[in-house]
């Protein structure tokens, strides 16, 4: 169970650029704590006791900004944010409830470049952390396992209300998440993390996003012992209204993405995998285009 952050702050710029319309965002700025589509292939399966250290690398794109009903706004953005985030995971030798406990921590480092209806900004730096507070690894036979687990997003990441490129998001989150993988090297490859988010209120704007429900997903083949080819992406439902000043205002979100995946596993711990994904059937949110890189290193 991997998290990683990107677009949470990377599109709180969009709430800026929202003002200068007459229709509004699903939750503040339009995007989220958690960066859709960032697990791939093995987002379920753990490895053995021990440290080691992911690597997730992104790059997202998007000149459009749809509204209710997928419509594109009436504004003239574009959105240019490069992330890399390290992830440090510590896998224990310690069983729970039938569960392997584990831990992890993530800080994305952001680049962000923001364009709204001739006005720009951009920004560079550390991003809001994502602590895995718990998490349980399950290996039910050599080639299913699955995760559960809970999140916590930290807001420590740079955020300014009257700035429209912020890399944080400026208020908490839980997330609460199951992923599970179906692992044949020489076979069919399937893997699911399905995730609830709870937001808390932005203490600056009085701005309470609504409650999300996301997936990623991958279904692959495996052409060598090395090798896993196939297709990726993200599920995404807003299922609350925002609120202001705790009055409810609508404007719920969706998205759907898909693209080619692959994965390279050298079978003694280093594996690392790349997926394109494309962002369709958007509702209330940016729609571009992301570039997915992750490795793990073991130590």
């Amino acid at each position: 169970m991997m998290k990683y952050m990107i677009k949470p702050g990377v599109l709180a710029a969009m709430a800026t650029a929202l003002m200068l319309t007459t229709e509004a965002q699903a939750t503040e700025g339009g995007g989220s704590n958690y960066a859709m589509g960032a697990e791939n292939y093995l987002m379920g399966a753990l490895p053995p006791p021990g440290v080691y250290s992911l690597i997730y690398a992104n790059r997202y794109e998007a000149d459009d900004f749809k509204g209710n009903g997928g419509d594109s706004l009436p504004i003239d953005f574009s959105l240019r944010a490069s992330v890399v985030a390290p992830r440090l995971v510590w896998v224990t030798d310690k069983t729970i409830l039938g569960g392997q406990l584990f831990h992890a921590a993530l800080l994305p480092l952001v680049d962000l470049d923001v364009s709204v209806n001739g006005m720009s900004d951009s920004n560079q730096g550390v991003g809001d952390l994502d602590l895995t507070a718990f998490a349980l690894a399950y290996h039910h036979s050599p080639n299913f396992h699955s995760v559960v687990g809970m999140d916590v997003f930290v807001p420590i990441g740079e955020y300014d209300v009257a700035e429209m490129a912020n890399i944080g998001r400026n208020y908490w989150g839980v997330q609460a998440a199951y992923a599970a993988s179906w692992v044949n090297p020489t076979g069919l490859n399937a893997d699911i993390k399905v995730m609830y988010d709870y937001n808390f209120e932005n203490d600056d704007t009085d701005y309470q996003s609504g409650q999300e429900l996301h997936f990623d997903y991958s279904l692959g083949y495996g052409v060598s012992p090395n090798w896993v080819v196939g297709v990726g992406g993200y599920g995404y439902k807003q299922t609350t209204p925002d609120k202001v000043n705790g009055v409810e205002i609508g404007n719920e979100g969706q998205a759907f993405a898909i693209g080619p995946s692959i994965k390279y596993d050298n079978g003694g711990g280093f594996f690392f995998s790349l997926k394109y994904q494309k962002e369709l059937a958007v509702e209330n949110r940016p729609e571009g285009d992301a570039f997915w890189i992750k490795t793990i290193i073991p130590f």
